[in-house]
């Protein structure tokens, strides 16, 4: 048996019926399948975010966003939709005016600068936890970051 290298994420777009994107991340190889698939491959540990939103026959059904992290072969991880093997999941949210919140922090990382992919998992973690009880997120900063990239650095 041999095990996956990698994480496939399948992203899907027909009009005004289905929208599945990465919103950030990065893929080591990305194929088009055909004209509304296209296939993104990402190495073990990568964060991405996954924006998903579908329609049905009396508006929209299903609006959310996951922030995952890819694992190693083997690794425990969480099944989605889109993602297969799966991911650890950091933040999930569903519902519109929390999709947009999401979507202000993700903006806010990068108006530092910063690649939404590079930031402290468990800020992802943190602004998961926030918006479950109804709270404002702390925002993103570059002490922090900072803070992050040193631990990183010695746990490697």
């Amino acid at each position: 048996m041999t095990m996956r290298r990698y994480t496939s994420v399948l992203a899907v777009f027909e009009r005004d019926r289905i929208n599945v994107r990465l919103r950030f991340g990065r893929p080591m190889r990305e194929r088009r399948l055909d004209r509304r698939r296209r296939l993104a491959l990402l190495a073990p540990n990568s964060i991405f975010a996954l924006l998903r939103w579908e329609r049905g026959g009396y508006g929209t059904v299903i609006s959310h966003i996951t922030i995952m992290r890819t694992v190693a072969p083997g690794g425990t991880c969480c099944m989605w939709p889109y993602v297969h093997p799966g991911a650890e999941t950091l933040l999930f949210v569903s519902g519109w005016p929390k999709v947009q919140r999401v979507l202000q922090v993700i903006d806010a990382v990068e108006a530092l600068g910063l690649d939404p992919t590079d930031a402290a998992p468990e800020y992802w973690q943190h602004v998961h936890n926030r918006l479950c009880v109804r709270q404002l997120p702390h925002p993103y900063s570059t002490e922090q970051h900072r803070a992050w990239l040193r631990r990183r650095e010695l746990l490697s």
